[in-house]
């Protein structure tokens, strides 16, 4: 049975401001440190992350993705595929939070009011934290004053127990997709902890129930009107971040277990060459997205969405990889379960239910069908 969560209120330091790319990078590489120390025992025991995110917070690494005309840094897409990289090879749970927060600002920046902008961006950079969810079939809906009346719940979503404020996808009357932001401090909103998944155990997935909470009219925002919005793209970026990051971690723990005889540097360069690959997917497709975000045109955002597609994909199949090379390559070394090295292939295989696999591939071959023709057939005489 899951308990609800009362740990909304938590009070926490101000946030700092980052100032540039290179201290991005420096700033998640100390936390990522920190973060290592005890990743293998909060996995065990299923202790919540609450402190080391709120040092994430507390450090302003949270808010690097904010807009400058919202005073944030707006780091580039590959970097903060990168950093969600670092943090995640650290503790994959924490780097699937941020994959979430991250997402959710990207929709905030390209589908709110500038009012709502200004104001939850505000909140960004003081360290609070976001999530998304999606509201469940059976809540009722109902208008109030300039705005809505919701009662029900959401369904199950990482970050959840970590955020402070609530991204609802669902749909008004009489069709109009929207995105509803939530304060977690409202009473009527409690966050139900239920997650009972063997990987990715402190990822903070939660239910969200609402209890006849008043929506404003000026906190709904519409829902990306593109299949190929550039949220849905750095979404998938950030998901390819993560397993970037669990292919790592598992090839460090591969190198630490390890029998020099166990394995030719042929196997071992196979694995390795995989991480390097999906390293460069990612800073492909960041880069085109950084495009589609400067020139959001319907070809842009496509061609973004099929890198990080691509990328997504890969890194999935490269966290897998790695984490069954670390057994098969390392042996018996690799079996203890006082060294909790299973966890990395648990937290792959858990992170990859949420990625609709077939549908990108679906995707991917509609989009190259529409391209240009093959080598030399648009050169034909007529």
């Amino acid at each position: 049975m899951g308990t609800v969560s009362q740990f909304h209120d938590r009070l926490r330091p101000p946030a700092r401001r980052i100032g540039n790319e290179e201290e991005a990078v420096s700033t998640a590489r100390n936390l990522a440190g920190t973060l290592r120390h005890q990743a293998s025992e909060r996995d065990i025991n299923r202790i919540l992350p609450f402190a080391e995110l709120d040092a994430l917070s507390a450090s302003g690494l949270t808010a690097i993705s904010v807009p400058p005309e919202h005073e944030g840094l707006d780091v580039p897409n590959a970097l903060l595929a990168e950093i969600i990289a670092i943090i995640a090879e650290a503790d994959a749970s924490i780097g699937e939070t941020l994959e979430h927060h991250f997402s959710v600002l990207e929709t905030l920046r390209t589908q709110a009011a500038e009012d709502l902008k200004a104001s939850l961006f505000s909140r960004v950079l003081l360290g609070d934290r976001f999530a998304g969810a999606t509201v469940a079939d059976g809540t009722e809906l109902s208008a109030e004053g300039p705005g809505y009346r919701l009662s029900g719940r959401m369904r199950q979503a990482p970050g959840i127990l970590y955020a402070d404020w609530i991204a609802a996808a669902l749909t008004l009357p009489p069709g109009r997709p929207v995105t509803l932001y939530l304060s977690r401090n409202g009473e009527d909103v409690q966050v139900v902890d239920d997650w009972d998944g063997f990987g990715q155990r402190t990822n903070g997935s939660a239910t969200t129930i609402t209890g006849a909470v008043h929506v404003d009219a000026g906190a709904i925002a519409p829902a990306p009107s593109s299949g190929y919005s550039t949220g849905i793209s750095l979404g998938l970026l950030l998901k390819a971040g993560v397993n970037l990051g669990i292919a790592r971690a598992a090839w460090a723990d591969l190198m630490t277990v390890i029998d020099d005889g166990t394995a030719t540097p042929s196997r071992l360069g196979e694995h390795a060459v995989g991480i390097e690959i999906t390293a460069a997917a990612l800073e492909r497709a960041g880069r085109k997205l950084d495009i589609a975000q400067v020139n959001p045109v319907e070809a842009a955002m496509a061609d973004a969405y099929f890198s990080a597609s691509a990328a997504a994909i890969t890194a999935g199949e490269t966290a897998l990889s790695a984490a069954n090379a670390l057994f098969e390559l390392a042996g018996e070394a690799s079996a203890g379960i006082g060294l909790n090295l299973d966890r990395h292939w648990r937290n792959a295989r858990i992170h990859a239910l949420s990625l609709p696999r077939d549908g990108l591939l679906h995707r991917a071959g509609e989009y190259m069908s529409l391209l240009d023709p093959k080598p030399g057939q648009g050169d034909r005489e007529h």
